[in-house]
Protein backbone atom coordinates (compact mmCIF):
# COMPACT_ATOMS: atom_id res chain seq x y z
CA UNK A 1 0.00 0.00 0.00
CA UNK A 2 1.65 3.39 -0.63
CA UNK A 3 2.17 6.08 2.17
CA UNK A 4 3.57 9.25 2.71
CA UNK A 5 6.95 8.75 4.26
CA UNK A 6 8.23 12.57 4.57
CA UNK A 7 8.29 15.08 7.73
CA UNK A 8 4.26 15.08 7.53
CA UNK A 9 5.22 18.76 9.26
CA UNK A 10 5.63 20.30 6.05
CA UNK A 11 2.33 19.39 4.43
CA UNK A 12 0.87 21.71 7.53
CA UNK A 13 2.96 24.21 6.87
CA UNK A 14 3.02 23.88 3.12
CA UNK A 15 -1.37 24.84 3.33
CA UNK A 16 -0.88 27.18 5.62
CA UNK A 17 -3.09 25.62 8.09
CA UNK A 18 -3.03 22.70 11.21
CA UNK A 19 -3.78 19.51 9.67
CA UNK A 20 -3.53 17.54 13.07
CA UNK A 21 -1.13 15.11 11.10
CA UNK A 22 1.52 14.52 13.68
CA UNK A 23 -0.96 13.00 16.52
CA UNK A 24 -0.36 14.73 20.23
CA UNK A 25 2.58 16.94 19.18
CA UNK A 26 -0.47 19.15 16.91
CA UNK A 27 -1.96 20.12 20.21
CA UNK A 28 1.44 21.34 22.36
CA UNK A 29 3.89 24.18 21.67
CA UNK A 30 6.26 22.05 19.55
CA UNK A 31 3.66 22.18 16.57
CA UNK A 32 5.59 23.12 13.52
CA UNK A 33 2.74 25.69 12.02
CA UNK A 34 2.96 27.25 14.93
CA UNK A 35 6.68 28.39 15.28
CA UNK A 36 7.09 29.32 11.69
CA UNK A 37 3.77 30.10 10.33
CA UNK A 38 4.97 30.25 6.63
CA UNK A 39 5.71 27.66 3.06
CA UNK A 40 8.50 25.13 3.71
CA UNK A 41 11.26 25.74 0.79
CA UNK A 42 13.89 28.35 0.19
CA UNK A 43 10.93 30.41 -1.08
CA UNK A 44 8.49 29.97 1.88
CA UNK A 45 8.62 33.07 3.36
CA UNK A 46 8.13 34.85 -0.62
CA UNK A 47 4.77 35.85 -1.73
CA UNK A 48 3.28 33.46 -4.43
CA UNK A 49 0.42 34.69 -6.25
CA UNK A 50 -1.55 31.69 -7.17
CA UNK A 51 -3.37 30.97 -10.55
CA UNK A 52 -7.10 29.85 -10.28
CA UNK A 53 -5.64 26.20 -10.97
CA UNK A 54 -3.29 26.71 -7.82
CA UNK A 55 -6.26 27.65 -5.67
CA UNK A 56 -7.84 24.93 -6.62
CA UNK A 57 -5.01 22.09 -5.96
CA UNK A 58 -3.79 23.19 -2.82
CA UNK A 59 -7.50 23.03 -1.70
CA UNK A 60 -7.02 19.39 -3.42
CA UNK A 61 -4.06 18.61 -1.63
CA UNK A 62 -5.26 19.53 1.87
CA UNK A 63 -8.34 17.40 1.65
CA UNK A 64 -6.71 14.92 0.56
CA UNK A 65 -4.13 15.36 3.47
CA UNK A 66 -6.59 15.70 6.50
CA UNK A 67 -8.39 12.20 5.50
CA UNK A 68 -5.11 10.47 4.62
CA UNK A 69 -5.82 9.47 1.10
CA UNK A 70 -3.30 9.54 -2.01
CA UNK A 71 -4.41 10.04 -5.58
CA UNK A 72 -6.40 7.07 -7.24
CA UNK A 73 -8.48 6.25 -3.89
CA UNK A 74 -9.38 9.97 -3.93
CA UNK A 75 -10.44 10.28 -7.41
CA UNK A 76 -12.49 7.36 -6.59
CA UNK A 77 -13.88 8.97 -4.46
CA UNK A 78 -14.92 12.23 -6.36
CA UNK A 79 -16.36 10.23 -8.85
CA UNK A 80 -19.24 8.17 -6.49
CA UNK A 81 -20.03 11.67 -5.41
CA UNK A 82 -20.15 12.89 -8.79
CA UNK A 83 -22.60 10.18 -9.85
CA UNK A 84 -24.55 10.60 -6.25
CA UNK A 85 -28.02 12.69 -5.73
CA UNK A 86 -26.65 16.09 -3.91
CA UNK A 87 -24.11 18.73 -4.56
CA UNK A 88 -20.99 16.90 -5.29
CA UNK A 89 -19.02 18.96 -3.05
CA UNK A 90 -20.71 18.18 -0.28
CA UNK A 91 -21.28 14.44 -0.85
CA UNK A 92 -17.58 14.22 -1.62
CA UNK A 93 -16.74 15.41 2.06
CA UNK A 94 -19.93 13.13 3.84
CA UNK A 95 -17.71 10.34 1.95
CA UNK A 96 -15.03 11.23 3.13
CA UNK A 97 -15.95 11.81 6.90
CA UNK A 98 -17.51 9.13 6.87
CA UNK A 99 -14.08 6.76 6.90
CA UNK A 100 -13.79 4.14 9.49
CA UNK A 101 -10.31 6.11 10.45
CA UNK A 102 -11.90 9.19 10.24
CA UNK A 103 -14.47 8.30 12.90
CA UNK A 104 -11.88 6.89 15.30
CA UNK A 105 -10.07 10.26 14.88
CA UNK A 106 -13.19 12.65 15.13
CA UNK A 107 -14.12 10.26 18.24
CA UNK A 108 -11.00 11.16 20.19
CA UNK A 109 -9.76 7.92 19.94
CA UNK A 110 -6.72 8.68 18.28
CA UNK A 111 -4.68 12.25 17.77
CA UNK A 112 -4.02 12.06 14.23
CA UNK A 113 -5.59 10.24 10.99
CA UNK A 114 -2.17 7.89 10.47
CA UNK A 115 -2.31 6.62 14.20
CA UNK A 116 -6.13 6.15 13.59
CA UNK A 117 -5.43 4.02 10.30
CA UNK A 118 -3.01 2.07 12.07
CA UNK A 119 -5.25 0.90 15.30
CA UNK A 120 -7.64 0.04 12.36
CA UNK A 121 -5.36 -1.85 10.60
CA UNK A 122 -4.05 -3.81 13.76
CA UNK A 123 -7.52 -5.00 14.24
CA UNK A 124 -8.10 -2.78 17.24
CA UNK A 125 -11.69 -1.64 16.09
CA UNK A 126 -14.83 -3.48 16.23
CA UNK A 127 -17.91 -1.99 14.22
CA UNK A 128 -21.59 -3.56 15.45
CA UNK A 129 -19.52 -6.49 17.26
CA UNK A 130 -17.88 -7.35 14.04
CA UNK A 131 -13.72 -6.60 13.71
CA UNK A 132 -13.21 -4.21 10.59
CA UNK A 133 -9.53 -3.94 9.51
CA UNK A 134 -10.44 -1.75 6.35
CA UNK A 135 -9.43 1.93 7.35
CA UNK A 136 -11.88 2.99 4.63
CA UNK A 137 -14.72 1.18 5.76
CA UNK A 138 -17.93 3.13 5.70
CA UNK A 139 -20.02 3.95 8.63
CA UNK A 140 -23.49 4.46 8.49
CA UNK A 141 -26.45 5.24 10.46
CA UNK A 142 -26.72 3.25 13.85
CA UNK A 143 -23.16 1.60 13.58
CA UNK A 144 -21.72 1.16 16.89
CA UNK A 145 -17.92 1.12 16.98
CA UNK A 146 -15.77 0.22 19.82
CA UNK A 147 -12.01 0.43 20.12
CA UNK A 148 -10.31 -3.22 21.87
CA UNK A 149 -6.81 -4.47 22.33
CA UNK A 150 -4.79 -5.50 25.43
CA UNK A 151 -4.11 -3.57 28.35
CA UNK A 152 -0.87 -1.38 27.13
CA UNK A 153 -3.03 -0.66 24.10
CA UNK A 154 -5.97 0.77 26.05
CA UNK A 155 -3.39 2.77 28.19
CA UNK A 156 -2.16 4.38 25.23
CA UNK A 157 -5.18 5.30 23.62
CA UNK A 158 -7.01 6.51 26.76
CA UNK A 159 -3.61 8.60 27.40
CA UNK A 160 -4.80 10.17 23.87
CA UNK A 161 -7.47 11.25 24.77
CA UNK A 162 -6.78 12.82 28.24
CA UNK A 163 -4.70 15.19 25.99
CA UNK A 164 -6.79 15.75 22.83
CA UNK A 165 -9.94 15.57 25.04
CA UNK A 166 -10.81 19.64 24.70
CA UNK A 167 -11.26 18.88 20.88
CA UNK A 168 -14.56 17.25 21.11
CA UNK A 169 -16.33 15.18 19.14
CA UNK A 170 -18.96 15.79 16.14
CA UNK A 171 -22.61 16.26 16.46
CA UNK A 172 -23.31 13.01 14.11
CA UNK A 173 -21.66 10.57 16.42
CA UNK A 174 -22.10 9.83 20.18
CA UNK A 175 -18.60 9.02 21.89
CA UNK A 176 -18.24 7.45 25.18
CA UNK A 177 -14.89 8.27 26.13
CA UNK A 178 -14.29 6.20 29.35
CA UNK A 179 -15.73 2.83 27.18
CA UNK A 180 -13.81 3.69 23.82
CA UNK A 181 -17.43 3.17 21.88
CA UNK A 182 -19.35 5.78 19.35
CA UNK A 183 -22.44 5.55 17.97
CA UNK A 184 -23.78 7.08 14.59
CA UNK A 185 -26.58 9.19 15.22
CA UNK A 186 -26.88 10.91 11.88
CA UNK A 187 -24.80 11.49 8.44
CA UNK A 188 -22.48 14.32 8.70
CA UNK A 189 -23.94 17.49 6.91
CA UNK A 190 -21.93 20.08 5.54
CA UNK A 191 -21.31 22.08 8.99
CA UNK A 192 -19.93 19.06 10.99
CA UNK A 193 -16.70 19.37 8.29
CA UNK A 194 -14.11 20.96 11.69
CA UNK A 195 -11.72 22.04 8.50
CA UNK A 196 -11.84 25.51 6.32
CA UNK A 197 -12.20 23.64 2.87
CA UNK A 198 -13.86 24.89 -0.34
CA UNK A 199 -14.75 22.06 -2.06
CA UNK A 200 -16.20 24.19 -5.19
CA UNK A 201 -12.44 24.56 -5.79
CA UNK A 202 -11.95 21.09 -6.01
CA UNK A 203 -15.67 20.38 -8.19
CA UNK A 204 -13.38 22.67 -10.44
CA UNK A 205 -10.50 21.21 -10.78
CA UNK A 206 -11.99 17.54 -11.88
CA UNK A 207 -14.32 19.46 -13.85
CA UNK A 208 -11.91 20.77 -16.45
Amino acid sequence: MAKYQDAVCRLCRREGAKLFLKGTRCYSEKCAISRREYAPGQHGQGRIKLSDYGLQLREKQKLKRIYCVLERQFRRYFKIAEKSKGVTGEVLLQLLERRLDNVIQRAGFAPSGAEARQMVAHRHVKVNGRTVDIPSYSVKIGDSIKVVGKEKTIKHIKDNIERTKDKGSPKWMEADLNNLEAKIIKLPAREDIGFPIQEQLIVELYSK
